[in-house]
């Protein structure tokens, strides 16, 4: 076995229709483009949400409310979910690297801490937000609220 003899596997390679080389090709004249029309001539690239010229629905729906640009979204995590994740892995201190550590945040998401439950045992907790009930247990079960 020398390069002369080497070929592609049998069925890998498809040969391609010559479009547009003569009546004699039987793809010839309009080269399979049917006759006149945007979609027959050269450049043509269908734009996005065009509907043929009929108005597109993104003109025909009316515009509806306000998308705060400056909006912070916060993963919410409950009093009661806390302590079950200081339980189950043993810790005394909760922050969002070890939120993150075992995947139970993602790396860019911000936390907030919400007072819903109960603490058992006093817990060192960093996170971006607190809510006011959320810092009043944390203080109550002899814990510490610290935002980052």
């Amino acid at each position: 076995m020398d390069l002369s003899n080497l070929k592609p596997a049998k069925g890998s390679v498809k040969k391609a229709k010559r479009i547009g080389r003569g009546q004699g090709s039987t793809r010839g004249g309009t080269s399979t483009k049917g006759h006149k029309g945007a979609q027959s001539r050269t450049g043509y690239s269908r734009k996005v949400g065009f509907e043929g010229g009929q108005m597109p629905i993104q003109r025909r729906l009316p515009k509806r409310g306000f998308k705060n640009p400056h909006r912070v979204e916060y993963t919410a995590l409950n009093l009661a979910k806390l302590q079950e994740i200081s339980e189950k892995y043993g810790l005394s201190q909760i922050n969002p690297e070890i939120l993150h550590a075992h995947k139970l945040i993602g790396k860019t998401e911000l936390v907030k801490v919400l007072g819903q439950g109960a603490l058992k045992s006093g817990l060192e907790i960093k996170a971006h937000a607190f809510s006011a009930s959320a810092i009043a247990a944390i203080e109550a079960a002899g814990g510490k609220a610290e935002t980052v």
